[in-house]
């Protein structure tokens, strides 16, 4: 038996008429029809937003007669490929398989046995644009919003990384603490970590300066890491977790800005009295216990 097989993504909403004019032809041209789809082992990212199931369900409730398999991604292109052909062989022994792929797939990190060939791009249909005109849509229906707990509950619970500052002068006298409009309890400088980050030193530098000016430091060092009961996460599986880095003030003008709304040098040695009278934020009292 001959055996197309097209290898892709299907990283779409709904099969576009790109997708079902290369089933059709590569369907017309074989006698049967196996469709691989790729598996990102990141789960629920924006650019594979689709698990396998979800995915194979679209295919087969357009193609019920279609054969669809799931493949791993793996770092290795060798052991991918290798991976591949052994799935074929054995979903189909003893028969001959045709792969196909548009521009910019698997095809050139191919090493298999298998005979590829590349079709023509279908112009007007990219799976990037499509995802990005529904990533805003909301619809009014029940299944809409099943898709969004089905979503979040295949998710891997996440730890979310967050870098803190101390910033110390007089001789690591003083610390600066800052206080945000929200509450008039002092915290450490910080925030969440951003992905364009090339470290926690750099993500903890860029923190300090958004909230406290354009300032020169010295001799910034990690300190320590630390869960934090940030009151926004306490009911949720998802966590944060700090990364605490010390360093001394060296000059600039500090400058309350970004969500901090005031700054202020704290005696280090006032610190404990502080937090007895619930001066300080709940979710820096330990990780301050800790630094002093």
């Amino acid at each position: 038996m001959n055996v197309g097989v097209i290898i892709a993504r299907f990283q779409t909403p709904y099969l576009h008429a790109g997708h079902k004019a290369l089933m059709d032809e590569v369907g017309n041209n074989h006698d049967k029809l196996i469709i691989v789809l790729g598996v990102c082992p990141v789960k629920g990212s924006r650019k594979n937003p689709y698990d396998y199931f979800t995915r194979e369900k679209m295919i087969k409730r357009d193609y019920e007669a279609v054969v669809v398999l799931p493949i791993s991604d793996h770092p290795s292109d060798k052991i991918w490929s290798e991976n591949l052909d052994t799935m074929l062989s054995d979903t189909c022994p003893a028969e001959k398989f045709v792969l196909y792929g548009s521009r910019d797939s698997f095809i050139p990190y191919y090493s298999g046995r298998n005979k590829t060939i590349e079709l023509p791009k279908h112009e007007g249909h990219n799976a990037t644009e499509l995802r990005r005109q529904y990533a805003d849509k909301v619809f009014d229906s029940q299944d809409f919003r099943a898709g969004i707990l089905y979503a979040y509950h295949n998710q891997y619970p996440k730890v979310y990384p967050t870098v803190d500052i101390a910033m110390y002068q007089n001789d690591r006298k003083q610390i600066l603490l800052g206080k945000k409009a929200s509450s008039n309890k002092w915290r450490l400088i910080g925030g969440f970590v951003d992905p364009s980050d090339a470290n926690y030193e750099e993500a903890a530098l860029r923190e300090l300066c958004e909230e406290a000016g354009e300032v020169v430091v010295e001799n910034l060092k990690y300190a320590m890491s630390s869960k934090i009961d940030d009151w926004r996460y306490r009911n949720e599986v998802d966590k944060i977790i700090t990364s605490l880095f010390t360093c001394d003030y060296v000059s600039g003008e500090l400058k309350a800005q970004d969500d901090i709304c005031e700054l202020g040098w704290i005696e280090v040695a006032e610190i404990s009295r502080m937090i007895e009278r619930g001066e300080v934020t709940e979710e820096h009292v330990e990780i301050i216990k800790k630094l002093n």
